[in-house]
């Protein structure tokens, strides 16, 4: 009898970023009870709304750079205030409405990146064009967006 390999297959960086997305999603359902209490963590104010708002922005800005850098141009700065600032819709109720549009955003940001990562050849992703992480490196950072959700936690 041979001893059969039952290690998983390595993470795509899709797998990651969709995961990723995944994972806020499964946490953001737990939100709709929130009860307008930020969590401070690691210096910072986070809330429902602004977790949502950190994931996508994340996944827009990385995404821009990726597509920059595969025409051939540099990547456009970005001048997001990040989660240094709370905004007075951060400080929102949390409502199912407010979890349906998060789903149908993030989905959709995850599928588009998912599909463009999915196209690249492993050379373009281990050896990206332009400056900064491969874009192997770069869908693995962007996956560390979950930190964003993690930091409000589950709220049921």
């Amino acid at each position: 009898m041979s001893d059969t390999n039952t290690a998983t297959a390595p993470v795509t960086p899709a797998d990651a970023v969709t995961g990723m997305v995944g994972h806020v999603l499964d946490v953001a359902a737990t939100w709709t009870g929130w009860d307008g209490e930020p969590a401070h963590v690691d210096g910072r104010v986070y809330t429902p709304h602004k977790a949502v708002r950190r994931v996508a922005d994340h996944l827009i800005d990385h995404l821009a750079e990726l597509e920059a850098r595969l025409a051939g141009e540099p990547p456009q700065p970005d001048h997001w205030h990040a989660s240094a600032i709370t905004t007075d819709a951060d400080r929102a109720p949390f409502t199912q409405e407010d979890l349906d549009e998060a789903r149908s955003r993030l989905t959709r940001l995850a599928r588009i990146w998912a599909d463009r990562l999915g196209a690249l050849t492993a050379e373009q992703l281990d050896h990206s064009p332009g400056e900064g992480w491969t874009f192997r490196e770069l869908a693995l950072h962007v996956a560390e967006s979950a930190y964003y959700a993690d930091a409000v936690g589950e709220l049921s």
